[in-house]
């Protein structure tokens, strides 16, 4: 064996992740609260960026006038000629080109026109949404008053039952024993850990932590502080006077009651099928979590990124939501006047790194924005059957299927697609919901969308009766005689995912229902 040492010359290529193609992926799949979040983080830092102000008035922005952007965009854009040499000496080190953002696209935006006959003859309509620069979040005006400002803040739960704490007793020993219980109520109102650490860690005996919990059970909401559900229901049932030895037989077998096994409640309970049925009725008018009516966490209202609307044409009319989109512009006037008073190097540097991220930042907005724009229009013409006609018509679609047609790669998609929504006449759907796997026809037809057989499945339970309960072999055999070949396993799963109890349950239940009707007849 022999060593050398020698050099050698290689030839190779590779996608070099920069942080302006970090910032641009991040900023694309970014929801619209993320994204308003993250803008206002950089109009904090970045003194060169501003809010722009909200427009008089919808301004069309078409694919062309998109196209034209593009087209007239340059340094001349972000930089006045009348320079100062301060100013040419700190622009010359900038690098504001943005053809590397997303490098697995293609390189343009055909535009389209506003109704198409394409090959596929789908005649959709495509129009982009009301755009007037990069976005279009609104600004309140000066002089307005935030009413939302002087709205109290919801109690929580824990401080409720604290103030409840102080007037059931005055012991300051049992005070501390029912903080600490408190401090052990879940959102949901329950307490799921063992009370036994709690005794030993203050020293006091079980049997007055016993006590003390019995106190905090007695607090609003009813059912609050209990350790299971039946627990929970009991606590109600006790309030309202109706907790009687055959409710007492009913909460203790509730895996029977999930399993809707009406027969063997009515043996244990002792009571007929009208004293179950009102037993059951009773048990279900109950709150599971009485904790939750103090509220968790806010809820955030769903926000959709894009709206789909009928068009006059027929087709359809595709609109970016611009409320979501946060508009910032490069003070050019703020730049202009602190670039001939920056001296040294490190304030150059400085404005130089600003100017570069807050021409990024705005360029990069607005890809996000024509991409956004370019799946939904794909994802329409795909799914106008939906549109039009319902859930039932969906067709299969993955990933790879629009992003051949708009020239992207998969992995571009797959981030405009994550926590965006999309406003239709049928409802607010997430992008990913219209992509779904496909299940292959009887008969070699067109493949048939997993959505839509679900649907289908659920429209059968819904319709059945209590002398004909559809079994999954018979929902199996139903489908493959309209043309769809799926396998009982699979029908099974879709059921469980409805929440959609077995074939055996639905009969137990809906006959017992079906007793209780006649028995009060």
């Amino acid at each position: 064996m022999r060593f050398s040492q020698r050099l050698e010359i290689r030839q190779g290529q590779s996608l070099v992740m920069t942080p302006q193609l970090l910032q641009a992926i991040k900023l694309l799949q970014f929801s619209s609260i993320e994204l308003v979040n993250y803008v206002d983080a950089e109009l904090e830092r970045n003194p060169l960026l501003e809010r722009a102000e909200e427009p008089d008035g919808p301004v069309e922005r078409t694919a062309d006038a998109f196209e034209a952007g593009d087209a007239a965009s340059g340094e001349t854009e972000w930089a006045p000629a009348e320079m100062t040499p301060e100013r040419g000496e700190i622009d010359d080190r900038q690098d504001t080109s943005f053809d590397n953002v997303f490098p697995d696209d293609a390189p343009a935006l055909t535009a389209e026109p506003r109704s198409t006959t394409g090959e596929a003859g789908d005649g959709l309509g495509l129009s982009s949404t009301n755009w007037s620069g990069v976005g279009g979040g609104g600004r309140d005006g000066d002089d307005e008053v935030n009413l939302e400002a002087f709205v109290a803040a919801q109690g929580s739960l824990h401080d409720s039952l604290t103030e409840q704490l102080q007037v059931a007793t005055e012991d300051p020993v049992e005070r501390l024993i029912g903080l600490s219980l408190i401090d052990l109520v879940e959102e949901s109102g329950y307490i799921t850990e063992p009370i036994e650490p709690v005794a030993e860690r203050l020293g006091v005996p079980l049997a007055a932590v016993e006590r003390v919990l019995a106190i905090v059970q007695s607090f609003e909401p009813t059912g609050v502080g209990a350790r299971s559900l039946a627990e929970c229901l009991r606590l109600q049932l006790q309030e309202q006077n109706r907790f009687d030895p055959c409710m007492a037989t009913l909460l203790a077998h509730l895996d029977l009651l999930a399993r809707r096994d009406f027969a063997s409640l009515k043996r244990l309970c002792g009571v007929d099928d009208e004293d179950l049925s009102d037993m059951v009725a009773e048990v279900r008018r109950l709150d599971p979590k009485p904790g939750l009516r103090f509220g968790g966490s806010p809820i955030q209202p769903v926000i959709p990124d894009v709206y789909i609307r009928q068009a006059a044409d027929g087709g359809w009319l595709i609109e970016l939501n611009s409320d979501v989109l946060p508009r910032v512009l490069v003070n050019q006037s703020y730049l202009a006047k602190v670039s001939g008073s920056a001296k040294s190097d490190t304030d150059k540097t400085y404005l130089t790194d600003c100017l570069q991220t807050a021409n990024w930042l705005t360029r990069s907005l607005e890809q996000r924005a024509r991409t956004i724009l370019k799946v939904a229009t794909e994802i329409v013409r795909q799914q106008d059957s939906f549109l039009a006609l319902g859930v039932q018509h969906l067709r299969p679609l993955n990933l790879r299927t629009v992003a051949d047609a708009i020239g992207m790669h998969e992995s571009t998609v797959s981030r405009v697609t994550s926590n965006k929504y999309v406003a239709t006449p049928r409802g607010i759907f997430e992008m990913k919901y219209f992509f779904t796997a496909s299940i292959a026809a009887t008969r070699g037809g067109e493949a048939h969308s997993a959505e839509a057989v679900r649907f289908r499945i659920k429209q059968m339970i819904d319709a059945e009766s209590p002398q004909d309960v559809l079994s999954d072999d018979a929902i199996v055999q139903k489908l493959r005689d309209s043309g769809v070949d799926i396998a009982r396993r699979t029908v099974a799963k879709y059921r469980e995912g409805l929440r959609i109890p077995s074939s055996v349950e639905r009969r137990r239940e809906k006959m017992a229902l079906s007793a209780a009707a006649l028995a009060r007849g």
